[in-house]
């Protein structure tokens, strides 16, 4: 009888042994992660960006259609059908407003921004002027464009601010090379409410900036976010979208800049 417990405690220990043999293994490969394909992030935010319908920024375009490929009849009366600005007037938490024209902020020369001496004033300028971005449902702001003549430009791509990881912000932005193919777009802006039209730019740019703790930036910027970048830029170098007009479309919007400039009070738009 003891031989056979022997034998039974014996062939015990041996299945335990196989057991843990068999189990062990799968205990190890039972936590190695499994990578997502690097093409699904990649493709959801492609999807993501030709299939929205509706993209604006502050300076530029507001809610115009933008799809890839589409006729340009199509975007134009698409465009046109959408309300092209919004005011969101006083914003919470800023004392920013834009400004609008012939306000002398939009033709005045924009420093350079002294990044040693001015990162905490300018880091807390571009939160503010996201808020402000937001609130007038845009994608991209100039410093100018809320009063302040400094070369920072703020812009999201994505015109949502829950989708913080696209924000951008640029300090001392510069153009270094501008493609020799171009594209025609509807653009608008809230500093010329009320009024909009087709803009010629480079389909892409590459360009350099600083952030505002003063990482240098290369970048080759194209589509949608390179004509976002091009208006920005535009308005730290003193120049406005309607700069840009053909002569037939800048005689159209003329009687609209005359009620502009009646409307002007001096009055700075600030707070």
């Amino acid at each position: 009888k003891i031989a056979s417990c022997e034998q039974a405690v014996t062939m015990m220990t041996r299945g335990l042994s196989l057991l843990l043999l068999i189990v062990q293994p799968q205990r190890r490969t039972a936590f190695v992660p499994v990578a997502r394909p690097a093409s699904f992030a990649f493709r959801s935010r492609h999807d993501d960006h030709v299939n929205r319908s509706q993209r604006s920024f502050v300076s530029a375009t507001h809610r115009t259609q933008y799809k890839r490929n589409e006729p340009r009849s199509i975007l134009t009366s698409l465009f046109s059908s959408q309300k092209v600005e919004v005011d969101p007037g006083v914003v919470e938490g800023t004392d920013l407003r834009i400004v609008k024209y012939p306000h002398p902020s939009l033709r005045a020369k924009n420093d350079e921004v002294s990044i040693t001496d001015e990162q905490e004033s300018i880091t807390k300028l571009a939160k503010e002027m996201f808020k402000v971005m937001y609130a007038a449902e845009g994608v991209g702001l100039a410093a100018p464009q809320v009063g302040v003549n400094k070369r920072l430009m703020v812009y999201n791509p994505a015109g949502d601010s829950q989708r913080w990881l696209d924000e951008t912000i640029f300090v001392n932005p510069q153009i270094v090379e501008f493609s020799s193919a171009e594209d025609e777009e509807m653009e608008a802006c809230l500093s010329f409410p009320d009024m909009e039209g087709e803009v010629v730019r480079s389909k892409w740019i590459k360009i350099e900036a600083f952030t505002p703790k003063g990482r240098k930036i290369k970048k080759k910027l194209k589509g949608w976010e390179a004509r976002i970048f091009q208006h920005e830029y535009d308005h730290l170098d003193g120049t406005v979208y309607i700069d840009r007009l053909s002569k037939e479309t800048r005689e159209k919007v003329q009687p609209r800049l005359d009620e502009l400039i009646d409307e002007y009070d001096g009055d700075d738009g600030m707070a």
